[in-house]
């Protein structure tokens, strides 16, 4: 409180510390102060721009480059069209599906034929050593109805079966043979 109140000493009366001089001076501080503020937030509205736009830029470029890296590699390229036009123009060596065979952990070999194992997959690939060795078959990539009748080899997803002892998700085929016989089952 002693603060607020200086004493003149030419007139011995007791004066408020805040005089008009002082008080301007105050003001002209704060509009300097105020200009400064502003200053340092046209800075830091500049700064945290300037972050974001590398920000972005930096996750665009890595997800193109992720993109071209995928496509370098060959995964998920169709290596023929899909849906197999005529099945009478299939032929040994045919490949139907997504190019790269690594792509998928499970394959198998057989012979294709129409109707799945106990209601599931809507075909299924018949091999030596029977029923036991039979897998049910379902494939949202290649139309199986086209091969059926051929010995192939497949490329897929090993899925939970139910009633079947292996149930795959095919995605890759190869026409190893278009004029195969089916394996004699035998009952297990």
């Amino acid at each position: 409180m002693e603060d607020m109140y200086k004493i003149d000493l030419q007139d011995n009366q007791p004066t408020n510390a805040y005089n008009e001089e002082s008080v301007e001076n105050r003001v002209d501080e704060k509009g300097d102060l105020r200009q400064n503020q502003d200053l340092m937030s046209k800075k830091t509205k500049k700064t945290f721009l300037i972050i974001c736009s590398v920000a972005v830029l930096a996750g665009v470029l890595t997800g193109f480059g992720a993109f071209k890296l995928k496509n370098k590699n060959g995964a998920g390229q169709i290596v023929q069209n899909v849906t197999i036009e005529d099945a009478s123009k299939v032929k040994n060596g045919d490949v139907f599906g997504v190019a790269d065979k690594d792509t998928f952990a499970d394959s198998a070999t057989g012979y294709i034929e129409k109707g799945g194992v106990e209601g599931e997959g809507s075909h299924k690939l018949l091999r030596e050593g029977g029923e036991s060795q039979t897998v049910a078959l379902t494939s949202s990539i290649v139309d199986l109805d086209k091969l059926v009748g051929t010995e192939v080899k497949l490329y897929g997803e090993t899925h939970k079966a139910e009633k079947a002892g292996w149930f795959m998700d095919v995605g890759r085929v190869e026409v190893l043979n278009v004029d195969a016989q089916a394996p004699l089952q035998t009952l297990d």
